[in-house]
């Protein structure tokens, strides 16, 4: 079997289950396959696979039809220029994630040096894009999850940031180092009886301590915004991505936290996705 023979093999396979991106999961999957990119895909399709790469292409055709992400298939995720190493353990990045990348670096463009606090780092995916935009900055890492801070340490590694970030193990109530210019978060915000209500391929298989925002979706937020507010200097920045219904509580628990609401930023589908402020 060749390699055109096998992607339209697959694609029959994911499209049959419900699988949208059937064509572009296909090549993405025989791309990892075949250890070469998609053009190459194209140049190459009339060679033949091996039994063991058939074999291997077939159990990631079976895995994806059981709607398991293809970031976890392959192990990364790519984000704005950077690729990233993914597992179970963290949070797939998001495109509309990238909003808190694009708005950090147009906000603090005048700024040769920042010290930054990513609280819930995950894969790192926000901090370490803005420490490879910025040479000058410095960052700091928290999680609970010790495997999240491993994956984390990997692409710290591999985007050769290590003497510009510390990483630490800690819930943000019990996290007391260092006074911060900027502070950025994506906490999770949905709803505790909403999970069931997310994507198959989220519900079953992204870790849900990085989905669970409690019953009103707001609990780690508030968490995020009280101990900020000991955490940042005066006048530092506190960046949020929310969900698009938390605009208005967002916005009070900021103020009468000591917040003045600078902006709303809407995503790639115009909803209110990212709330920028600074402390009194």
């Amino acid at each position: 079997m060749d390699i055109s023979d096998a992607i339209k093999k697959g694609d029959k396979i994911l499209k049959k289950n419900g699988i949208k991106t059937y064509k572009l999961d296909c090549e993405i999957l025989m791309s990892q396959v075949f250890k070469k990119n998609r053009t190459d895909l194209i140049l190459n399709s009339c060679t033949n696979l091996s039994d063991k790469q058939i074999t291997l292409f077939n159990d990631l055709i079976e895995q994806r039809s059981k709607k398991k992400p293809v970031a976890y298939l392959i192990g990364r995720k790519d984000f704005w220029k950077y690729e990233f190493k993914v597992t179970k353990d963290v949070l797939i990045p998001r495109p509309d994630t990238e909003i808190l990348v694009e708005q950090t670096l147009k906000i603090t463009n005048h700024k040769s040096r920042l010290k930054i606090l990513d609280i819930g780092t995950g894969s790192g995916c926000i901090l370490l894009t803005i420490l490879k935009e910025r040479k000058g900055y410095c960052g700091t890492g928290i999680d609970i999850c010790k495997k999240t801070l491993d994956i984390c340490r990997v692409n710290v590694k591999n985007l050769n940031l290590i003497n510009r970030i510390r990483l630490f193990k800690s819930d943000v109530d019990n996290f007391k180092y260092g006074k911060y210019d900027l502070i950025i978060s994506n906490p999770p915000y949905i709803k505790k009886f909403d999970l069931k209500y997310l994507e198959k391929d989220i519900y079953d298989y992204e870790p849900k301590s990085a989905l669970d925002g409690g019953l009103d979706g707001l609990f780690q937020i508030k968490k995020v915004i009280f101990n900020s507010s000991r955490l940042i200097k005066k006048n530092g920045i506190l960046i949020l991505e929310i969900a698009f219904n938390q605009t208005y509580i967002v916005k009070k628990i900021l103020k009468e936290n000591g917040y003045f609401i600078r902006d709303v930023v809407k995503d790639l589908a115009k909803n209110n996705r990212c709330i920028i402020s600074i402390k009194k």
